[in-house]
């Protein structure tokens, strides 16, 4: 690594030194929660999954402007950004790509038959954000689609008091943030709302964008058996594209895009049985320009919808509980590009949680079978393990097949250079996980070994130079590593004090494909480094920093930390954020140049 980490880690390792005879049992750090993103309610501690947890605390904590901010303090998580401000980034966990992950609000899935590349267009504020439940590995069985190498589940808030906050905020390339959120709650209901805009004149030719997002979020019927949660959001984007597709050189283009959700859904119980249905309907429009003011030479114009419904059912019975889902949806896109296309898909999900000598050891088999109308039928099992060694001590593993179905860019996409491919098949994995967690009131770590045997993975090729690129069904890839976190919350003095670190290593085996070109790559974290440290400085100052070191296979390593402080007085609170404090030179995707130092400033008013 770089010696410009040495410092900031000294400094992290001497305050948990010195606060350690001050240490405390802050339990409110560390609360127990029953992780949602599962058919089966089981307990943060007893999961035999690597699982991380963001709180709303840790979020406010941070100082963390977006999601994606929030996300880069994870290892293992590579949030690989065009632009500033989340404005456009992909998703990737443990070395999969953007296409191979999936992001959920509220248990609401929010996969795209289009592509992946737009999944982060869904992130809600952080301000109305409960947790972030973060599931690494495969998932399939449990969500289905898209859910290859991992999940992360947005939980929003659903208990909370009446009041508000208005904020402004402005720096660097001319951000100019404004935001308004508004809460009430009565015994009978309660309802939350948001609505921020958020723009910059861009930190270089064509990167320029606007943002605006609503939030809107109803508890009904509260006071009865049968309670109603509504979700309503839309999120629009309009940015400079300069080398964001396509090669660097292409610096005028431009994209505007749009996302909305709309989901009902519910949680009854009746002795033993619990019951989740919910309804939902996501769309998703991209507009893409290669040259942002003649859009004659080449654009795609893509709207796409999904509309579902789905029922989660447990059962709590001598023999442990058991699981029970299906999701039935559909699918359709339209495009001047991919053309008009439409697919139905139902998936069922069963599982069950066997639990031996007092619950000391567990077994959770569990299998996905779904069915398309457009690529047949599919069955992926697996199961879970868990040995709890004592209180504080726990082994879990778990063993599993995943997939991904192609996307209709890899089916059907074409250009002056790229064809797709409809007779491309399913992208599969064998995952194999080992881990060991030790958790208790002061202190949680965990450590993984991880591997995933990926097969049928697309790639694309040509016969000749000048051939156009086509998706084939070509690559095998073995990804093993290991990854280890540790967070720990202390004291000096009175003053509270939160530390985390965390690292993860990749190594892809990635097969010999005999074909004359290919333009498959394979760039995850070679090794990747992450640490954050907030003090509460006085009863009303607060200063948090954040440490990222990545080194891809390809690639120089490069450390980015950001740094802010936060002041709160009566109902006013004042943010000061640096972001690339050591005003680093990197890119994070297709050679973008990102940012160097840059500030923000924000006043936050609560009422």
């Amino acid at each position: 690594m770089k010696y410009k980490l040495q410092p900031f880690v000294v400094l992290l390792f001497s305050f948990s030194l010195q606060a350690q005879q001050d240490s405390l049992a802050l339990q409110q750090r560390l609360k127990e929660v029953v992780v949602s993103s599962s058919r089966i309610d089981v307990n943060f501690s007893e999961n035999s999954r690597s699982i991380n947890l963001i709180s709303a605390q840790e979020l406010k904590a941070s100082g963390a402007l977006t999601v994606v901010n929030a996300l880069q303090q994870i290892a293992g998580i590579d949030i690989r950004q065009r632009g500033i401000a989340g404005t456009q980034a992909d998703l990737y966990i443990r070395g999969g790509s953007f296409d191979q992950t999936l992001l959920l609000i509220d248990g609401i899935k929010l996969d795209d038959a289009q592509t992946g590349h737009h999944t982060l267009n869904f992130l809600p504020s952080i301000e109305v954000i409960e947790r972030i439940e973060i599931v690494k590995g495969p998932a399939a069985r449990i969500f289905g689609q898209n859910a290859f190498t991992g999940a992360i589940n947005i939980v929003t808030k659903k208990e909370f008091t009446s009041g508000g906050s208005v904020q402004l905020r402005g720096g660097s390339y001319g951000q100019i943030h404004g935001e308004i959120n508004y809460r009430t709650t009565s015994e009978k209901g309660n309802f939350l709302a948001h609505y921020s805009r958020n723009s910059a004149d861009g930190y270089r030719y064509n990167t320029d964008f606007k943002k605006n997002n609503v939030f809107l979020k109803g508890g009904l019927f509260t006071d009865t058996k049968l309670p109603l949660d509504v979700i309503a959001s839309f999120t629009g984007r309009k940015f400079g594209a300069n080398g964001f597709y396509a090669s660097p050189e292409a610096i005028d283009q431009y994209e505007e895009t749009e996302v909305s959700l709309f989901a009902l859904q519910t949680k009854t119980q009746k002795g033993n049985w619990t019951f989740k249905p919910k309804l939902y309907w996501r769309r998703g429009q991209d507009h893409y320009l290669y040259l942002r003011t003649n859009p004659e030479v080449y654009e795609n114009w893509h709207i796409t919808h999904k509309a579902g419904t789905a029922l989660d059912v447990s059962l709590s019975s001598k023999l442990g509980t058991t699981g029970i889902g299906f999701d039935l949806s559909r699918v359709s896109i339209a495009s001047n590009n991919l053309g008009d296309r439409s697919r139905d898909l139902a998936t069922f999900f069963l599982e069950h949680r066997f639990t031996f000598w007092d619950q000391i050891l567990d077994l959770t088999p569990g299998v996905a079978v779904n069915l398309y109308s457009d690529f047949g039928n599919f069955a992926y099992p697996g199961i879970d393990i868990g040995l709890q060694l004592s209180s504080q001590w726990r082994l879990y593993g778990n063993l599993g097949y995943t997939y991904r179905i192609p996307t209709y860019t890899d089916l059907f996409y074409s250009d002056r250079n790229t064809i797709g491919n409809p007779d491309l098949k399913p992208e599969e994995a064998l995952n194999k996980e080992l881990g060991l967690l030790f958790s208790s009131n002061l202190l949680r770590f965990y450590f993984a070994y991880f591997e995933r045997q990926a097969e049928n993975l697309i790639d694309y090729i040509k016969a000749t130079e000048e051939s156009l690129w086509e998706a084939t069904n070509i690559r095998s890839v073995t990804t093993q590593g290991f990854e280890m976190e540790m967070n720990y919350p202390f004291l000096i003095g009175k003053k509270e004090q939160f530390l985390k670190l965390g690292y993860t290593y990749i190594s892809d085996d990635l097969s010999e494909v005999a074909v004359n070109f290919s333009r498959y790559s394979i760039n995850s974290f070679q090794h990747h480094f992450t640490s954050s440290y907030t003090t509460q400085l006085t009863e009303s100052l607060q200063w948090f920093t954040g440490l990222k070191y990545a080194k891809r296979l390809a690639m120089e390593g490069y450390t980015v930390i950001d740094t802010n402080v936060q002041w709160s007085f009566n109902s006013f609170q004042f943010t000061a954020s640096m972001n690339n404090l050591l005003n680093e030179v990197y890119s994070e995707t297709n050679l973008v140049p990102m940012p160097g130092r840059n500030v923000l400033v924000s006043l936050k008013y609560q009422f």
